[in-house]
Order: C-alpha cells, then structure tokens, then sequence
C-alpha cells in the first residue's frame, strides 16, 4: 500500500464513488449524498492550501483509504482543522491503514492548530466512532437531521489537541 499526500488523476473520483456506494449499500443514503460530497470536495480541491493534509492510500485496486484534513474550511471557527472524506475500502477495513491515516493528520494538526479538529458524522458508525474516540474525540452535539439527504442522528465530534 502506497500512500500519497496529494491528488492524483482519478483519486477525487474515486473517492466520491466510494462514499457513494458505501453509504448508498449500509445506510440507504441517495445520490444526493453522492451529488453533495462531489461539490464539497470539488471546491476543496480548487481552494486547497500548502498546510491542507491529503492523505490517500492506494494500492493495485486504486483508492483504498482516504483522509482530507481541511485546516481552511470556513465553516470551522474555533473549532480547528475539519477531518473530512475518510473512508476505507471493504478490503481494507480492519487492516489498521485508517489509523495509520489517523495518526498522521493528528500529528499535522499538532502541528498547525495545536491539535484541535472536528468532524461530522452520524450515530451508528461504530467503527469508525471508536478509532475517533481512541484519539480524544468526544461528543460535542447530536440532533435527528437530514444534512446528508436522509434523515439520520447527526453528530459533531471535536478533538481539543494540546491546549
């Protein structure tokens, strides 16, 4: 498994149809979750900045575990670098790459924002939820909501860092 801290040709692809089709198979979610992801990451892409943290793993079968931490999203505020579009491949769940990932963009934003970070998700990744938790994310608000096209419980995590 090869990791690159950039872009490649098709990887923004790739990792669209991958949240597409995983949450469209687990969770019922519609294109319009697929649809949202694409413009999301698409104006990401056109105003990334130098201290951004890309972090993809590929291997023979192409994008297998991705990780955006976004150290400019406007929305953040105070809040601090906003992990976003992480997801493994089926192959490669349980195989410890999403820590691996994890653990980079903790240490970047050591780094940059005195480790704080945020994140959105929804309640019933549980998984994922625990590999959050393990590295000092804790529950900051949870409301019933339809951000992603469908009606799930959402949840906002935050990571106080170093401070």
């Amino acid at each position: 498994m090869h990791i690159t801290t950039d872009f490649f040709p098709g990887a923004i692809g790739q990792i669209i149809q991958m949240h597409g089709t995983h949450y469209a198979k687990h969770w019922g979610f519609t294109s319009y979750f697929e649809a949202k992801v694409a413009h999301q990451i698409a104006k990401f892409t056109l105003d990334k900045q130098d201290t951004d943290l890309i972090l993809i793993a590929q291997d023979d079968q192409g994008v297998a575990v991705s990780l955006i931490l976004d150290l400019h999203d406007p929305e953040s505020g105070t809040r601090g670098a906003h992990l976003r579009w992480f997801i493994c491949a089926d192959r490669c769940r349980g195989t410890g790459m999403g820590r691996k990932l994890m653990t980079e963009a903790v240490a970047h934003a050591e780094s940059h924002t005195n480790g704080k970070i945020w994140l959105r998700t929804f309640a019933g990744l549980e998984p994922a939820l625990h590999l959050y938790c393990s590295f000092g994310f804790v529950l900051h608000a949870e409301q019933e909501g339809d951000v992603w096209g469908t009606v799930v419980k959402e949840q906002e995590y935050h990571r106080a860092g170093s401070n």
